[in-house]
């Protein structure tokens, strides 16, 4: 029958102690250190949370003469469009066919009523309002988009307590291509003294630009 040396045992028992006893004693600093480390406060906070906010780069400046075969990229339009008020009108982009424009309406404020001989489509990032469309009315919100085709009396007012965002495609071009109206104000005055009208490239048709300037 084979035994196990008495001294082994005891080697052995001693070395699992002592092991035992480090983990021990690590476990029980570590505890210690948690306990004893400060919480993070508010100034310690925010410059995390202003770093990681999301914030709308400077504009590109409009295209004035028939946009170049590239392509033309606004991020976060739907993220972080600034939630105070900015110019009542800015127009984006202008194309061939269509225009790319940037509104915001004030608290209280309106768009104008409006009839015209182009297709708008409106989608709204920011606010509450109501829209007016061919006689119906429906509440709005960011996150919505509403029609309006040609030839369409409308309408869009700001029921909110802040500024409602939106930006809008016009099928073709409806303003300047340059057109910044800082207050409704301002453009309506540019409209009616004819210093608010699209590219005359703008309002060509598709069997006239594929006759003279070939798309693709």
């Amino acid at each position: 029958m084979l035994t196990v040396p008495p001294v082994r045992l005891r080697s052995s028992w001693f070395t699992a102690a002592a092991r035992l006893h480090c983990i021990t004693l690590r476990l029980a600093d570590h505890s210690s250190r948690q306990i004893h480390a400060p919480r993070p406060t508010l100034n310690t906070v925010r410059p995390v949370l202003g770093s990681t906010r999301n914030k709308m780069p400077p504009f590109p400046k409009p295209n004035e003469e028939p946009p170049a075969h590239r392509m033309v990229y606004f991020p976060d339009m739907t993220t972080a469009l600034p939630s105070e008020s900015g110019e009542f009108r800015r127009v984006l982009w202008t194309g061939l066919y269509s225009q790319v424009v940037l509104m915001t309406v004030p608290v209280g404020g309106d768009i104008g009523e409006e009839i015209h001989t182009v297709d708008q489509i409106l989608t709204f990032t920011s606010g509450r309002g109501l829209a007016q469309v061919g006689g119906e009315e429906r509440d709005i919100k960011a996150g919505d988009m509403v029609v309006v085709p040609a030839g369409t009396k409308h309408q869009f007012l700001n029921t909110g307590p802040n500024p409602l965002i939106l930006y809008t495609v016009y099928s073709p071009a409806e303003h300047k291509a340059t057109t910044v109206h800082k207050t409704k104000k301002e453009g309506d005055k540019a409209e009616e003294e004819g210093r608010d009208e699209p590219p005359v490239w703008s309002q060509r048709s598709k069997q006239e630009n594929e006759e003279d300037r070939p798309v693709g």
